[in-house]
C-alpha cells in the first residue's frame, strides 16, 4: 500500500495495485442504491460496452448495481481502479486480487487505514473524489433531489456527464 498523490485532489490517497492506471482516461460510474428495474439491463450493456472496448472504469462498486458491473468488468481485460470509501481493505475476492496482480486493478481511498465503516459522509467523500478525477461521468440512475444529484452539482462543467436512465 502506497499514499499517491492525485492531480486536482488535495490529499495524498491510499492506493494498492497499478498507480499507472490514473493517468488513463478515466470514466467514473455511479448508481444510486435504489433504481428501477428497467435500467438493470442498460447497465450491463454499458458495462459489457466498457470491457470490449477496453476503457478505464473508477467506480466505488458498492451499490449492489455498482458491484455487478465491478463482476462484468472483472470478466475482460480493461483496466479498473476501485475507490474504497473507507480505508483500503485488507482482504479482496480471489477475481479482485488476481486483477490487481496483473496490473489491471487499482484501489485507492481518501481515508486512513482507521476508517473501517462506510458512512454516508465517507461515501460522499469518496464520491467526490471520484468525480474530480475522472475523465467522463456516468450514471445508472439517480434521484433528482438525491446525495448523487447535489454531488454531480459541482462538476467541472466542461466534463461529460450521460445519465443512463430516461
Amino acid at each position: 500500500m502506497h499514499p499517491l498523490q492525485i492531480p486536482d485532489w488535495p490529499d495524498p490517497v491510499s492506493s494498492l495495485g497499478n498507480a499507472d492506471l490514473l493517468s488513463r482516461h478515466k470514466t467514473a460510474f455511479l448508481c444510486s442504491r435504489t433504481y428501477p428495474a428497467g435500467v438493470v439491463l442498460r447497465i450491463y450493456d454499458w458495462a459489457k460496452d466498457m470491457r470490449e472496448s477496453g476503457e478505464c472504469v473508477l467506480s466505488g462498486f458498492h451499490s449492489v448495481l455498482e458491484r455487478d458491473v465491478l463482476d462484468v468488468l472483472l470478466r475482460g481485460t480493461q483496466p479498473i481502479i476501485l475507490a474504497a470509501a473507507r480505508g483500503l481493505p485488507k482482504r479482496y475476492p480471489d477475481d479482485v486480487k488476481q486483477a490487481i496482480d496483473n496490473g489491471r486493478l487499482l484501489v485507492i481511498s481518501p481515508f486512513p487505514d482507521s476508517v473501517r465503516r462506510i458512512t454516508a459522509d465517507t461515501a460522499c467523500q469518496r464520491n467526490r473524489m471520484m468525480l474530480t478525477i475522472a475523465d467522463d461521468i456516468v450514471i445508472g440512475h439517480m434521484s433528482r433531489d438525491g446525495v448523487l444529484a447535489e454531488a454531480l452539482s459541482t462538476v467541472d462543467r466542461h466534463k461529460a456527464i450521460v445519465c443512463l436512465t430516461d
